[in-house]
């Protein structure tokens, strides 16, 4: 079959080089065990197997790499398989594709390189939980001023703000679980869509890949793409919830905050500006982020609408999407924990910062409601009268204006010591008594660190173990091809 010039050079040769580069180690692979599996069932002969073996033996990945595609052949596959045909005898070589199609064929491969790619985004996600706790742990009592709604709102420590992000983080890695458990079925067997009359054992197959087990319907095997819209799901709100947080970092890198101070090694100057120290490794990360969620939306929009059928054509297109979505996020996540790893908050700065605008009323109105039985709004109408007469007169006393502010509402005064008033609406103080479950007082914080350390250690056992078994799973294929 002769392609149009049009049609090689815009889909064929694209694919053809998409598929060298993200495709062709998983496609040696099913070769490899498809092989194993039609030995050992007696699909094929033992003396057609051993040449089929010989035959991938001589096909150097490094050297298929290098080929420019030419138009001779449609794809990588039939590339392959020339090169088999050329190292045996051309019927044997067409016994390898007993019981397979190009269908089950590319589904397997993508999902192999998908669950690949999710390791390494789910281990760069657990190094930057570890970052972020180190950090915690040195912090625990740095109280700062919290904001809601871009004001001053109540006083919090960096501890309790990076255990959100934590507990965000620890959220995330729960969904790339389960993208990956999604992915971790194997296809191979489905064929085209029905499967197959021949003795087929799946489950070998999937085993020898490092698969957990076969997909089920083989309509479905090589028509659905909700392992892959998982992928894209899970990643997209990990690397938005990711990029709110940078965007609080950024602030806090300005002159005007000053909380957070980059190491030198992820800062860059200027061309004309001798002071300047641009967070630029943050910088990068929010835009590194932003493709990454995009690519995951054209992911989805691509797959949008089209029949429920055979989805390889459409999946093939998109494979360096895919490869593209999860690479910016992998660096996007790991650029931010090497930067945290050696940031440097500025703690007097904080403090100093943590009581302006009145964000300790709150525990100024807790305490009138404790002390005096009074209903928090009423108690909330004193505090946010001491706040006016404060700012209206800044020599006003504590004492003084809480007396005014309580005799305005409730009829008499509400007497407390200057010293007294001081120690409850200081930001110290504000944040020892919030002991509630999740609560930022450093007893609190310290308890939910160590629960967050042990989750840590049990993912990154948990991710070891799927590594594990796709490293054995290559073992052992490799011990059965030898057997051939």
């Amino acid at each position: 079959m002769k392609f149009a010039p049009e049609y090689v050079t815009n889909v064929l040769n694209e694919n053809f080089e998409d598929a060298k580069q993200l495709l062709l180690s998983p496609l040696m692979a099913i070769n490899y065990a498809h092989l194993v599996m039609l030995a050992e069932t007696g699909i094929v002969s033992a003396a057609d197997a051993r040449a089929l073996r010989f035959a991938l033996d001589g096909i150097s990945i490094d050297t298929v790499r290098e080929v420019l595609y030419d138009g001779t052949y449609e794809d990588l596959f039939f590339y392959i398989e020339r090169l088999i045909k050329n190292a045996c005898e051309e019927d044997v070589a067409g016994r390898l594709h007993t019981a397979r199609s190009r269908n089950d064929i590319d589904m397997t491969m993508y999902r192999m390189r998908q669950l690949e790619f999710i390791l390494v985004l789910a281990g760069a996600t657990l190094d930057l939980r570890d970052a972020l706790l180190s950090l915690a742990e040195r912090h625990t009592g740095t109280v700062y001023g919290a904001h809601t709604h871009t004001q001053p709102a109540q006083p919090s420590t960096i501890a309790h703000y990076l255990l959100a992000v934590v507990e965000q983080l620890e959220r995330d890695t729960t969904r790339l679980a389960a993208a990956y458990e999604s992915t971790n079925r194997n296809p191979l067997g489905a064929c085209a869509i029905t499967g197959t009359g021949f003795p087929i054992d799946r489950t070998l197959t999937s085993a020898l890949l490092g698969f957990a087990g076969p997909t089920g319907n083989t309509y479905g095997s090589i028509a659905t793409v909700d392992y892959l819209l998982e992928s894209t799901s899970a990643t997209s709100v990990l690397i938005v919830g990711l990029g709110r947080v940078v965007q609080d970092l950024l602030l806090w890198c300005t002159m005007e905050f000053g909380y957070l101070r980059l190491s030198d090694g992820f800062v860059q100057g200027s061309s004309i500006m001798p002071q300047k120290r641009n967070p630029v490794a943050l910088e990068h990360a929010r835009a590194i982020g932003s493709k990454a969620v995009g690519q995951a939306q054209a992911i989805t929009t691509a797959v949008h609408n089209t029949p429920f059928g055979d989805i390889v054509d459409t999946e093939d297109d998109l494979q360096p999407l895919v490869a593209s979505m999860f690479g910016d996020a992998i660096r996007m996540v790991t650029l931010v924990a090497a930067a945290m790893r050696l940031a440097d908050f500025d703690v007097a700065q904080l403090a100093s910062r943590a009581a302006h605008g009145g964000t300790t009323l709150t525990e100024l109105a807790d305490t009138l409601v404790r002390d005096h039985g009074l209903a928090f709004r009423c108690a909330h109408g004193i505090a946010a009268l001491l706040l006016k007469a404060q700012t209206e007169d800044p020599a006003v006393s504590l004492s003084a204006a809480l007396t005014s502010a309580s005799t305005a509402i409730l009829g008499r005064p509400l007497e407390y010591s200057e010293a007294d008033l001081q120690r409850i609406l200081s930001p110290a103080h504000f944040v020892k008594v919030r002991t509630t479950w999740g609560g930022p007082a450093p007893a609190e914080t310290t308890r939910a660190i160590g629960e967050s350390r042990r989750l840590l250690q049990d993912d990154r056992d948990g991710w070891k173990a799927r590594r594990s078994r796709l490293v054995a799973a290559e073992t052992s294929l490799r011990a059965r091809v030898k057997r051939l």
